[in-house]
C-alpha cells in the first residue's frame, strides 16, 4: 500500500483525530520504533510508540511533524517547536482553521509544509482527507505527503485553500452530521412503533448497506434514490417530505455553511 515510511514521525498531541490516523498507519506496517508522540499527559499510545511529555533537544533529519493538537495552542507550539525544524522538517498539520501562511510564518525554517484535513474513519482506512499546499513545497514532497495518507482512504487535493474551510465541513465534519443522522433515523423509526434497540441495529445497517451501495454503483446517489421510489409507492411518500421545498438540501446546505463559518472565525483568532 506504501513504497516508504518517513524516517521519523513526531506527532505533537494524539487526540481523537491524530490518534486514529496513527493507529492506521501502525495496522499498515509502520514500524512503531519511527514514531514519537509529544503528549503533555504521558500516557501510552501504542507497543513500541515513545511518548514524551516535553520537547526534544533536537529532530532527526527528515523528520515529518503532525501537528495534531488543539488549534489555540499553535502559538505555545510554534514558540517550542520552531526552533527545532530545519529545511528538511516536514510540518503536515490538521489543525481547522489555521492556515499554511500562518504555519509558514511560524515554522520558517521548514520548507515543506502541507495542510491536511482527515475525517474519523481513517482508523480505519475509509477516510476523507483533503490536503493542501503551495508552490514552496517540493513536488516529491507532495508525494511523500500524499503517500502517507493513502492507507487512510481517500486523498483529495485542493487547488484553492479558500475552499479548505468549506471541505472541511463537508468531509471533516460531515461523519458526526452522519452520526446525529443514523440517531434521527432510528429515533424516527421507534416513533412509528419499531423496538427502540431494532430500529437502532436496522438504521445503522440501512445506512451502512446503503453507503457500500453508492460507492459501487455506476448510477449517482440522486438517481438511485429515484430508481428505488416506484412511482405511488412508500418510497415516494416519504421522497416528497424530504424534497418538499428542497427542505433536506436546505438544511443540510444551512448545517455545512455553519460549519465553514466557525472555520473562518477560528482562522481570524475569534
Amino acid at each position: 500500500m506504501i513504497q516508504s515510511w518517513p524516517d521519523h514521525l513526531l506527532l505533537v498531541g494524539c487526540g481523537n483525530m491524530a490518534g486514529q490516523m496513527l493507529s492506521r498507519w501502525l495496522d499498515c506496517g509502520l514500524d512503531p520504533a519511527r514514531v514519537t508522540v509529544l503528549r503533555p499527559s504521558g500516557r501510552p499510545v501504542a507497543d513500541g510508540v515513545a511518548v514524551v511529555t516535553d520537547y526534544p533537544d533536537a529532530l532527526p533529519a527528515g523528520t515529518t511533524v503532525l501537528l495534531g493538537m488543539k488549534p489555540y495552542q499553535i502559538a505555545a507550539v510554534a514558540a517550542a517547536l520552531a526552533p527545532l525544524c530545519a529545511a528538511d522538517t516536514r510540518i503536515v498539520s490538521i489543525l481547522a482553521g489555521t492556515t499554511l501562511a500562518d504555519l509558514r510564518a511560524r515554522f520558517s525554517a521548514a520548507r515543506d509544509i502541507v495542510r491536511a484535513m482527515p475525517n474519523l474513519p481513517v482508523g480505519l482506512g475509509e477516510g476523507v482527507t483533503a490536503l493542501f499546499t503551495d508552490a514552496a513545497t517540493a513536488t516529491q514532497a507532495k508525494a511523500d505527503v500524499a503517500a502517507l495518507i493513502e492507507p487512510l482512504g481517500l486523498v483529495e487535493w485542493i487547488a484553492d485553500e479558500a475552499l479548505f474551510n468549506q471541505v472541511t465541513a463537508l468531509s471533516g465534519c460531515g461523519p458526526a452530521f452522519l452520526f446525529r443522522f443514523i440517531d434521527a433515523l432510528a429515533r424516527a423509526g421507534e416513533a412509528i412503533g419499531i423496538p427502540a434497540d431494532q430500529a437502532a441495529r436496522m438504521a445503522l445497517a440501512t445506512v451502512q448497506g446503503s453507503a457500500d451501495m453508492a460507492a459501487r454503483a455506476a448510477d449517482s446517489p440522486g438517481v438511485l434514490a429515484d430508481k428505488v421510489a416506484s412511482p405511488g409507492g412508500m418510497t415516494r411518500e416519504g421522497l416528497n417530505v424530504l424534497d418538499a421545498d428542497d427542505r433536506l438540501l436546505a438544511l443540510l446546505t444551512d448545517t455545512l455553511a455553519a460549519a465553514r463559518d466557525r472555520g473562518e472565525a477560528m482562522a481570524r483568532g475569534a
